[in-house]
């Protein structure tokens, strides 16, 4: 079988990966002829390259990239067509459709499996994490994906594994952008939303869109709600049946209101399914935190508070709840400007000290001239390396309190494995 994967972004790439790992033979291809394809980990000595001006081509094994064109006809000639989530909607992607040769057309084991989808703004990974260990130790077998930025297998991921083995659950995280692509691919038999926030705005571009998209995707679908969601009567007026959560009562390893809320989330979902109390409550009580999401430890005096907050209401929900002396922020993307809002909100707070480092991009300049612009007259440190965020957190680990948080997960897993090494080498773990 081949397949051909058009757009290289984060998904395409795991999806390339997913098919090679599935004994497919690959036909990639990205208009971008600038892209990292360090996530093939193909040996170099077995490479075929071609470069012609700003084209360039790579044979391998199975695997066959072209980047800045395509070819139509390794397109055409192969038995499915993935297409990168954000072409949803395009004029080739409703080509491949309406030849049914997208993916979930050709393979659909997928679509007979009782399917979760679990989204929103905010708490997404958290809670699918959550349900996936209480399901599991109700004894299901679950196959966990989605979003590719959630640290999971992508969608097509998915699909593959579905279609080769049996799972009793489809457990989604879906990425708000990706409402449409979703809502076509998976039968989903239950929908969950953890919050709505103020992110991917650039896509989004108001509230109210973001509100419309989600109506289209709860239409005629059974959906768990915050008791006190936004926009809950549009969300009931669309569904087949609305059930609503509450803040988790019983006690939790990991911290904040917010994890009080993704644990009531997963709670209810599994009542929905029929999961005993005891079960829940048992795996809740000892669930850890996941690897980039919020975390806390303890470095001589002071409690470090450390997670993934890439838009301004995650940051909120921490800076609402503590004092900090000092927030180490990492910076967007260059075109995110929705996303130095952060920096709005951390200015108004006015920590003692700021500290900034390089997270989805190196847009550290960008970010100091936001907080010149908005007055800011605290300490603003910059860290260009791990050693250099270390050093920091060191001479003011007297403090009470340190949050460290914004963009770049991969960064900020970095600095928790450093951390928790610091943390237990001092024996004064939290």
């Amino acid at each position: 079988m081949k397949a051909a994967i058009i757009g290289l972004g984060v998904e395409g790439k795991k999806a390339s990966a997913s098919f090679l790992q599935h004994d497919w033979q690959v036909y990639a291809t990205d208009l971008n002829n600038k892209v990292d394809l360090s996530d093939f980990e193909i040996p170099l000595v077995e490479i075929d390259l071609i470069q012609d001006d700003d084209n360039i081509s790579m044979i391998t094994g199975s695997l066959t990239v072209d980047l800045g064109f395509f070819n139509s006809d390794e397109i055409d000639s192969s038995d499915v067509v993935a297409i990168s989530p954000s072409m949803w909607g395009s004029a080739i992607a409703q080509k491949y459709l309406e030849e049914g040769k997208l993916l979930c057309d050709v393979l659909t084991a997928h679509k007979d499996i009782f399917t979760i989808g679990i989204t929103g703004t905010n708490g997404k990974t958290t809670t699918v994490h959550m349900l996936k260990e209480i399901l599991e130790e109700s004894g299901k077998k679950v196959l966990v994906g989605g979003n590719a930025g959630g640290g999971f297998e992508g969608y097509y991921d998915l699909i593959l594994k579905a279609n080769s083995e049996d799972y009793d659950i489809l457990l989604v995280e879906v990425c708000d952008m990706t409402l449409e692509f979703c809502d076509y691919f998976f039968n989903f038999d239950l929908l969950a939303l953890t919050n709505i926030g103020n992110d991917h705005m650039d896509v989004h571009k108001t509230i109210a869109n973001y509100k419309n998209k989600l109506m289209n995707f709860f239409k005629g679908k059974e959906i768990v709600l915050a008791h006190n969601q936004d926009f809950q009567s549009d969300f009931r007026g669309v569904a087949s049946k609305s059930i609503p959560y509450y803040e988790f009562q019983g006690d939790l390893k990991i911290w904040g209101n917010v994890n009080k809320l993704n644990a009531g989330l997963a709670t209810a979902i599994a009542t929905y399914l029929k999961i005993p109390k005891n079960i829940i409550k048992d795996v809740l009580s000892n669930f850890e935190p996941v690897q980039g999401r919020l975390n806390v430890y303890k470095l001589n005096d002071s409690l470090i508070y450390i997670g993934k907050t890439d838009n301004v209401d995650a940051t909120l929900s921490i800076l609402n709840e503590k004092n900090f002396y000092a927030t180490f922020i990492g910076t967007p993307r260059a075109n995110e400007y929705h996303r130095l809002e952060i920096i709005d909100e951390i200015a108004k707070y006015h920590p003692e000290v700021v500290v900034l480092f390089s997270g989805l991009d190196d847009t550290i300049d960008m970010a100091v001239e936001r907080f010149k612009e908005l007055q800011y007259d605290g300490r603003i440190e910059i860290a260009n390396t791990l050693d250099d965020i270390i050093f920091l957190l060191a001479e003011f680990s007297h403090e009470e309190a340190i949050f460290i948080g914004g963009n770049g997960q991969n960064t900020i897993i970095e600095i928790q494995e450093r951390l928790k090494l610091l943390s237990d080498n001092c024996n004064n773990s939290y």
